[in-house]
C-alpha cells in the first residue's frame, strides 16, 4: 500500500485523537473490498466493532443508574449501523474512503452499510496501534452528540406503533417488502406497513430492519 495523503493524514489525526505511526494499517481501514486490494477494511471493522460496543457499554453503565433493559436498548440504538453511518456523515468521512470504480459509481461514498463499517474499522485501527484507552477516547469524542442525544431514549419505533393499534383496537401492523434495489455493497430495501382501517406508510434504507422502523416511525407520524 502506498502512503497516506496529506489531507487523510490531517483527518485522522484530528478523528482520531492520534497522528498515524503505521499508515498501511490506516489505509486499510479506508480500503473497501471493490478495489480488490487484499488488504480492506473488513477485519479491522470485526475488531473495531467490538472495542466500540465496549467502549459505549462501559460509558453507559459509568454516566447512569439504569436497568439493564435500558442500558442494552441504548447500547444497540448507540452501536448500530445506522448511527455509526451518522457519526461518519458528522466528519465528512466519505471522501477519504478507498473504493472501487464501480462502488463509487454506485454510490458507495454515501451508502450507510460501508460508511457505518469504516468508521468501525477506523476504530479497530486506533485500537491496534494505540490500545484501548486511546480508542476509547476517539469513540467519547465522536459519539458525545449520540450519547448526549435521544438515540436509544426513546420506545422503538415498531413497539410504539404495535401499542398503538392495541389501544385503539386496530389490527397488528403487518410489514411488506414492496422493492429491494441496487448492488449488492449499496442494497436498497422499501417496506410498507399497513393497519387495516387505518392507512399506510412506507420507508427506503440500506437494511430490511431499519427500513420497517423508518415505515413504523413514517406511520406514527401521519396518524398517531
Amino acid at each position: 500500500m502506498s502512503r497516506l495523503a496529506d489531507e487523510t493524514r490531517s483527518f485522522i489525526t484530528l478523528h482520531a485523537g492520534v497522528k498515524p505511526v503505521d499508515e498501511a494499517l490506516w489505509l486499510e481501514a479506508l480500503t473497501h473490498g471493490s478495489t480488490g486490494d487484499p488488504r480492506d477494511y473488513e477485519r479491522l471493522e470485526f475488531l473495531g466493532d467490538r472495542v466500540l460496543g465496549l467502549a459505549i457499554a462501559e460509558w453507559l453503565f459509568t454516566a447512569s443508574r439504569d436497568a439493564e433493559g435500558k442500558l442494552s436498548q441504548r447500547l444497540n440504538a448507540l452501536v448500530s449501523r445506522v448511527t455509526c453511518a451518522r457519526v461518519a456523515r458528522s466528519i465528512n468521512l466519505g471522501p477519504y474512503m478507498i473504493l472501487g470504480k464501480q462502488a463509487r459509481e454506485d454510490g458507495g461514498l454515501d451508502s450507510d452499510n460501508i460508511l457505518g463499517d469504516v468508521m468501525e474499522s477506523l476504530i479497530g485501527a486506533c485500537f491496534v496501534e494505540r490500545g484501548f484507552e486511546t480508542a476509547r477516547a476517539m469513540v467519547q469524542s465522536l459519539w458525545s452528540e449520540e450519547v448526549d442525544g435521544k438515540a436509544g431514549k426513546r420506545k422503538h419505533p415498531k413497539s410504539a406503533l404495535q401499542e398503538w393499534t392495541v389501544g385503539n383496537k386496530r389490527k397488528m401492523p403487518e410489514y411488506a417488502l414492496i422493492e429491494r434495489s441496487g448492488p449488492d455493497h449499496a442494497l436498497k430495501f422499501t417496506v410498507k406497513v399497513t393497519v387495516n382501517g387505518v392507512g399506510q406508510a412506507q420507508a427506503t434504507s440500506s437494511s430490511k430492519q431499519d427500513a420497517e422502523t423508518r415505515a413504523a416511525e413514517e406511520f406514527l407520524e401521519k396518524y398517531a
